[in-house]
């Protein structure tokens, strides 16, 4: 029986079934061998001889396969279709080698498949070759440079900047294009413009949109209306003529399907219409693959196979009927330049099964299924037919125009199952409907409207249009880009916001650190001229070793020159280089670098392990910093105000806004009291009584009823809570904190108790009075430790002992919560005189190291404020 070694259990399990008893299937759990993360891996004194390591848990994967192979004189290589694939069968045969496990007499052969289905399996197992030599160069090519890269420019990295996790040759180029977008944001000047649009109605009383393109006679271009005056203007020179229809033109339109997919193009879509990340997107993909319903999942192919292309059109009739299949079958030419892109499309592997034939419980796979299938009949049915229609009104002197466009589908071919996503949002007046309007039609004017307009920013990229984008330029392959989007992500370069990428200050600090020492490496078009190499040497047309030779020859000057620097000489290139960004003008026209705190002091750009900030030169008389991006400029680092002789200030530091009580002292260890802005609290919109009500917190709410212990309400890093012993327990806002009463403290920590230990959460009511009768929402009466109390929403009335719990009506518990709700709001009003007259006895204490330690200490949104 000849052994047969796979990538993954999944995919062995699927074969197994396939072939049988007679061949014994192994799992090679994915690649066996690495490079070690050591200094001479790869030698390029030595020609590049590359030094390969076994990984600990191969170790166990590689002994099955050479034990099943004493039995079994046999191997045959089944891993996946690609570069990656393999490099795994020649990794694996190494090994094996090395072991001598493969004897003189030992038949070893490779055969692969695009598809795991029996039809596939059979064939590729009539059909195996030898290991591709060609693919293999062009994957050890790869690996030696991402070594050389990583090993060379990351120790240079960590020892210049502080904070920088690692360096690579696609990874440091994809982070370029998120870091050069944002910056573009940020140096974008939005234009104002205005536009005219009128609400006509038609002489059967029918009405449609319609925007005016010409004004006194001469066409608009987007910009040619400036300003409100002038719009005002424009409307009043349609509003004061009469309009009529000048011509009505029909033309015929039609819509072909998009392409079917390829890796890079199912990772966009599956972003657009389901917000998956590329990784997610790909694993989903890996389990259908390996489940037999899908071919190949890493592929820069698109086109078809001729048996699919048929099953495909035999599909489409059988569901939509014969007017849905062309002609003729489609076919999509594919970009390919060699062995590696030579692969089919992303397809089913059966066109008749939908996603609710498979009945798929994973709903990643369920819908990345449903998405290829639909994708895959879609680029073989009928173009969708359209009619466009293009309506010009205009008044009798020629002095205004307006065009009105719409479209209507007669017929909706490939329409009908599919349609391709948006990166951006794109509204197009093509797609309304217009009524019946006819040459010569007298308008009447409904409603005549200016809208203002200010031109956008580029939009920050989402992973969908950053894979887009790396495949136009040329970067990395379809195989790389979900692993790269990934490690841009844990390296903490970039976070993803509401799906779109934002470079941290620590990512925007080492590109510009790579763009000023090493261009030429995090260049686009070397990048993608190095990929072009690549490609010529897995297509068997270069030697290797000597586009190593060419790359390595040049970089090693680099890292040689750039590691001879000292930290202060690479701080001041970058304080040069990003200073547009970190001191933009002020409106003042005083000199950006000024300290805004202590006025005399010069700003600089310095390190940390959180990135890079900036911060005054007075250090450390002057504490004052601010992120790189420039946010604290804009919210206004200021003096609130004053308080029992402590000046009160808002400040920014390398963790967001925080507010200060007076300035760091040897007597306050050098760390004054400091609260974080909780999430939600613009800086912008701060007083003196809202800094104080956050530097009053942790706020006491009284001793527990049950042991007398003191329940403190404060916020922290997961946000708003009430504390009582170990036991914290989230409020549900930040409001809150400064208005809870015991009953609700009580309540919140008793429903954290009982779902900490497992129980039912809230107590039951002892009566439900039925929904307030002005403002919605159940109205109970609760028992509480302190004693019976109404509850409505986040309000909670204590209920006089004079009243039982069971008489009270809904009448006396609206009165009791309204009494409730007043107090609150004057209570919250009166926080800050309150933490205010408290303060001497605060400052008294500080002067003792001790106590100032301790207060401090219970303060963990304080800490991470703190600007040194």
């Amino acid at each position: 029986m000849p052994v047969v070694v796979v990538e993954s259990p999944a995919k062995a399990k699927t074969i197994n079934k396939y072939l049988g008893s007679d061949y014994t299937v192994l799992a090679s759990y994915g690649h066996v061998r690495d490079l070690p993360p050591k200094d001479g891996s790869v030698d390029p004194e030595a020609d590049f001889d590359m030094k390969w390591e076994v990984g600990n848990d191969s170790k166990k994967h590689i002994k099955a396969i050479a034990d099943a192979l004493k039995d079994d004189n046999a191997l045959i290589l089944a891993t996946d279709p690609d570069r990656e694939g393999e490099a795994i069968s020649w990794h694996l045969e190494e090994a094996l080698r090395k072991r001598k496990v493969i004897k003189k007499d030992t038949p070893v052969s490779r055969v692969v498949f695009n598809a795991i289905t029996k039809a596939a399996v059979t064939e590729a197992m009539q059909n195996p070759r030898e290991i591709d030599t060609a693919l293999v160069d062009a994957y050890l090519a790869r690996r030696a440079l991402d070594y050389l890269v990583g090993f060379n420019l990351s120790p240079v990295l960590w020892r210049k900047l502080p904070g920088a996790r690692s360096a690579g040759r696609v990874q440091s180029v994809c982070l370029r294009l998120i870091v050069e977008r944002e910056m573009e944001i940020e140096a974008f000047n939005a234009r104002e413009y205005w536009s005219v649009k009128a609400l006509l109605g038609t002489p059967r009383g029918q009405e449609f949109e319609a925007r005016l393109v010409t004004l006194a006679g001469k066409k608009l271009d987007k910009y040619d209306i400036e300003n409100a005056t002038q719009a005002e203007l424009a409307v009043q020179a349609v509003s004061s003529r009469d309009l009529s229809v000048q011509s009505v033109e029909a033309k015929p339109a039609s819509r072909n399907p998009s392409a079917p997919f390829m890796t890079s193009t199912l990772q966009q879509e599956a972003s657009r219409k389901f917000g998956m990340g590329a990784r997610q997107t790909m694993s989903a993909a890996q389990r259908l693959y390996e489940a037999g319903h899908i071919t190949y999942m890493r592929t820069d192919g698109i086109d078809m196979a001729p048996e699919a292309v048929t099953a495909a059109r035999d599909a489409i009739t059988d569901r939509y009927g014969a007017e849905y299949v062309p002609g003729s079958p489609r076919i999509y030419k594919n970009k390919a330049k060699n062995a590696q892109e030579a692969h089919e499309c992303i397809r089913p592997t059966d066109m008749t099964r939908d996603a609710a034939a498979l009945k798929l419980t994973d709903a990643d796979q369920r819908k990345l299924y449903d998405l290829i299938w639909k994708r895959t009949l879609a680029c073989q049915m009928e173009s969708a037919r359209l009619e466009r229609t293009t309506v010009e009104i205009g008044s009798q002197d020629g002095q205004v125009g307006l065009r009105a466009t719409g479209q209507v589908v007669l017929f909706d071919g490939f329409l009908r199952v599919y349609e391709e996503g948006r990166d951006d949002d794109v509204t197009e007046d093509d797609d309304k409907r217009l009524p019946q309007i006819a040459q010569g039609d007298a308008m009447a004017k409904r409603d005549v409207t200016p809208e203002q307009h200010f031109t956008q920013p580029p939009p920050r990229y989402t992973e969908a249009t950053l894979v887009k984008r790396m495949e136009e330029l040329g970067i990395g392959r379809p195989s790389t880009y979900a692993s790269i989007v990934t490690t841009i992500q844990e390296r903490e370069y970039v976070t993803k916001d509401k799906n779109r990428l934002i470079p941290e200050d620590k990512g925007r600090i080492v590109t510009i650190f790579l763009l000023n020492f090493f261009r030429k490496y995090v260049g686009y078009e070397f990048t993608a001229d190095l990929e072009e190499e690549l490609d010529v040497v897995s297509a068997g047309n270069a030697d290797y070793k000597q586009v190593l030779a060419r790359f390595w020859r040049d970089f090693s000057v680099a890292i040689a020159e750039t590691s001879e620097l000292r930290i202060t000489e690479v701080l001041d290139v970058l304080d040069a280089a990003l200073a547009p960004t970190l001191y933009p003008p002020r409106e003042d026209g005083s000199d950006p670098r000024i300290c805004p705190l202590c006025g005399e002091g010069k700003l600089h750009l310095k390190t940390s392990r959180s990135g890079g900030f900036v911060g005054c030169g007075n250090y450390p008389e002057c504490r004052y910093t601010r992120p790189i991006g420039g946010e604290a400029g804009d919210n206004g680092d200021r003096v609130l105000g004053e308080d029992n002789g402590d000046e009160i200030s808002l400040r920014s530091g390398r963790f967001g806004p925080y507010v200060q009580r007076g300035e760091a002292t040897e007597e306050n260890n050098k760390k004054p009291p400091r609260a974080s802005l909780p999430k939600g609290w613009q800086p912008a919109e701060m007083d003196l009584d809202k800094a104080l009500m956050l530097l009053s917190l942790p706020r006491e709410v009284g001793p527990h009823p049950e042991d007398g212990e003191l329940i403190e309400a404060g916020i922290g890093r997961y946000g708003p809570f009430v504390k009582h012993g170990r036991t914290y327990a989230n409020l549900e806002s930040v409001d809150e904190v400064f208005t809870v009463g015991m009953n609700r403290a009580v309540e919140v920590l008793a429903q954290k108790a009982a779902r900490g230990a497992g129980r039912g959460a809230a107590a039951k009511p002892l009566k439900e009075l039925g929904e307030h009768p002005e403002n919605g929402g159940p109205v109970n009466v609760m028992p509480g430790r302190y004693g019976p109390y109404v509850k409505w929403e986040k309000v909670n009335a204590t209920i006089p002992k004079e009243i039982e719990p069971e008489q009270v009506t809904m009448e006396q518990a609206v009165a009791l919560l309204a009494e409730k709700a007043a107090k609150k709001g004057t209570r919250k009003k009166a926080a800050p005189k309150k933490a205010a007259a408290k303060k001497p006895a605060a400052k008294k204490t500080a002067a003792k190291k001790p106590a100032a330690k301790k207060p401090a200490a219970k303060k963990a949104p304080a800490k991470k404020a703190e600007a040194d």
